[in-house]
């Protein structure tokens, strides 16, 4: 059962999960469907800086820098390397750019939500939604896997290079040394989360007692206020280009 006793730690950024939620899924269909011209240029700035932003001040400058990278990397490649080649090189880097940076600032904000949100006070901002107990128990136990699964791969990792195991001595050899311990550690992972969950009474059909204390704040109104700003001027820049161009 102390698998699903998931701790968020110090966090110095406190918002509802449901207030993650609307944020997670503006920043990712403005990310994924916003243009460049007009007002949607600066709208799409703010929502490509605000997950480096939190997980910067949530503590983790080093994730937040690694993915910024990343993504300055990508831009950087596609917008240098890519006019000097042509072919099928060209639009390899031209579409591993284009879904490196629509895709890693979401990436980016789901590690944020993972990381600060307990199972507790997701589990207490569904049951204030009404969401039916299939959907949230699911989503539940994937608070947890992603972490335990990320415990197992440094693990491996550090196992690896205790045995001199690196990518550069074993080539192709070591993917496969990474992926087989860590598909077998998925799935037992996943068995063990699904027996927790059964346990803690996950699915029973009374309601549950919730030790996470949630709710909305100023800091709350003014993300969703952002977020749907954000959603709106994505609309209306697909529906109506000329009103915000």
């Amino acid at each position: 059962m102390e698998l699903l006793r998931s701790k968020a730690g110090e966090r110095t950024v406190r918002l509802d999960p449901r207030t993650k939620i609307v944020m997670l899924f503006a920043v990712s269909t403005v990310l994924l469907l916003g243009g460049n011209g007009g007002a949607m240029f600066a709208v799409r700035t703010a929502m490509l800086l605000f997950p480096f932003g939190l997980l910067a001040i949530s503590g983790r400058v080093r994730a937040a820098g690694l993915m910024l990278a990343a993504y300055l990397g990508t831009c950087a490649l596609a917008a240098f390397a890519a006019p000097a080649l042509e072919g099928f090189t060209n639009a390899i880097i031209v579409a591993t750019a284009t879904v490196v940076s629509r895709f890693v600032p979401t990436l980016a904000l789901a590690y944020f939500v993972f990381a600060t949100t307990t199972v507790s006070e997701f589990m207490a901002a569904m049951a204030r939604m009404r969401m039916p107990d299939w959907i949230t128990v699911p989503l539940s136990v994937l608070f947890r896997f992603f972490p335990t699964l990320g415990q197992e791969a440094r693990a491996v990792s550090a196992a690896m290079r205790m045995r001199g195991i690196t990518p550069i001595s074993c080539g192709i050899a070591y993917a496969e040394n990474c992926l087989v311990p860590l598909m077998s550690c998925a799935v037992s992972i996943g068995e063990d989360l699904s027996a927790a969950a059964l346990a803690r009474g996950l699915g029973a059909p009374w309601p549950r007692t919730n030790t996470g204390s949630i709710g909305f704040t100023p800091v709350d109104a003014a993300v969703i206020a952002a977020s749907l700003v954000a959603t709106a001027t994505l609309a209306l820049s697909l529906f109506f280009p000329e009103a915000i161009a």
